[in-house]
């Protein structure tokens, strides 16, 4: 027994310093990727302090992290002080309770008498799927906290837009692990990803629509741009953490970088084989020291892509409208979300059976299934709401502008000439 509380005590604490150190660095990793994107210098002149040494601006996260901790903690005397300093908690707390039942193999040490050990803090939870879709979703409540408490209404606006989209994409979430967990037949995160490492078929192969649907939904939970309404500096100040300075900002930050962490995790374990890749990492649940690292080093190479991919996305991409945002989960997700929910269901009830299909065959014609489902629904999408892209005037507004203006009186008309630029040596 006290075995077991010094192994679980030591996976929190090196869970914790990953995830910490992580996060500090990868917020540096993303601002380089934004200078580049935007063709300007990132940060590279903060090296190891008190000292001349730069080291390719390394030392920016320490910089970083000793300002907000010496800044003045100021609290404004018209928030409610209980709710305002429990925001950030449970924020945080939603972050990383998370990481508790990721799943990454087994590892026998080979010493006589020893048992293998998981490399999940939880290991053999039955319900991890469930409590990791809790956990992530219960990030919202400090969200929520954060903004009422300030009693300031950009604050209060951004409360209320990350509650209305978390709850908005929470529903085609949810339809997107329904079709993950019926087809591997557990709830259990390290069976998922041993049955694609033991089928050899990566989820994203056979499920792509669910993948798509997915991803853009845990974007959308993670608040990352283009769906970063809940903050939107240019229109909320700050949004939800407006009043927020000091250790409580930075708790804030961190949860909010750690939840795309989060994402590129899920994306990694549900879709894209956890810590299998073909010839490298084995498809046995237990691996030796050496298979063990190597398969950390597999998943933490994917997840890290992933991240790279999040980055690019949000210095690439224009913020959607908040009317986008809603539309785009209720007309377009859930309706996606529930086509391949429907062929999952045929499938196991006899659509399997009636095509006489098993094993890699069943697989093959089972992927082939949800790639035209993937492309049917991308059509049909595309027909029935067809991109704007002329940016020519509506005639029918202009119009409309003109006879307002022939509407107004003479008198009470702007005289004042507009200046506007001359070409042609005009005068």
């Amino acid at each position: 027994m006290v075995g077991l509380i010094v192994e679980t005590c030591v996976k929190i604490a090196l869970a914790l310093g990953v995830l910490m150190t992580g996060a500090a660095y990868l917020v540096l990793v993303e601002r380089w990727i934004a200078a580049w994107v935007q063709d300007r210098i990132g940060p590279n002149r903060v090296g190891i302090p008190l000292t001349n040494i730069r080291l390719f601006g390394l030392g920016q996260p320490i910089a970083d992290g000793l300002k907000l901790i010496f800044k003045e903690e100021y609290v404004p005397g018209h928030v409610d002080r209980v709710i305002y300093n429990l925001g950030p908690i449970l924020t945080f707390v939603a972050a990383v309770a998370v990481y508790a039942v990721v799943p990454l193999g087994q590892v026998d040490l080979g010493i006589a008498g020893w048992r293998p050990i998981d490399l999940t803090i939880v290991p053999g939870f039955d319900a991890a799927l469930v409590y990791l879709f809790a956990a992530n979703g219960a990030a919202v409540y400090g969200v929520i906290a954060g903004g009422w408490a300030s009693r300031n209404k950009y604050s209060l606006f951004g409360a209320l837009r990350a509650a209305a989209q978390l709850i908005a994409y929470e529903i085609p979430l949810s339809l997107t692990l329904l079709v993950v967990a019926l087809y591997a037949g557990s709830l259990r995160l390290d069976q998922m990803v041993l049955q694609q490492a033991q089928t050899g078929v990566w989820n994203i192969v056979l499920h792509p629509l669910t993948f798509v649907v997915f991803f853009v939904a845990v974007t959308a939970e993670a608040a990352r741009l283009p769906f970063d309404l809940p903050e939107t500096e240019q229109e909320l100040v700050g949004g939800f953490h407006t009043e927020y300075s000091g250790m409580r900002l930075m708790t804030y930050l961190v949860s909010e970088f750690l939840h795309m962490v989060t994402a590129a995790v899920l994306i990694v374990l549900l879709f894209l084989g956890g810590w299998h890749f073909w010839g490298l990492t084995g498809s046995e649940p237990v691996a030796g020291i050496g298979g063990a690292l190597l398969r950390i080093v597999v998943f933490a190479v994917k997840v890290l892509l992933v991240i790279w991919f999040f980055m690019m996305m949000r210095w690439s991409w224009p913020r959607f409208r908040f009317d986008q945002l809603m539309r785009l989960a209720w007309k377009v997700l859930i309706p996606w979300g529930m086509v391949p929910l429907v062929i999952l269901v045929w499938w196991y009830s006899g659509g399997e059976e009636a095509l006489g299909m098993g094993g890699g065959r069943g697989l093959a014609v089972l992927a082939a299934i949800n790639w035209a489902a993937l492309i049917a629904v991308w059509i049909v999408t595309a027909r029935l709401s067809p991109p704007s892209y002329d940016n020519r005037p509506r005639q029918d507004l202009v119009q409309l502008a003109r006879e307002s203006e022939q509407a107004i009186p003479a008198r009470v008309r702007p005289t004042a000439k507009v200046w506007r630029p001359s070409f042609d040596n005009e005068e």
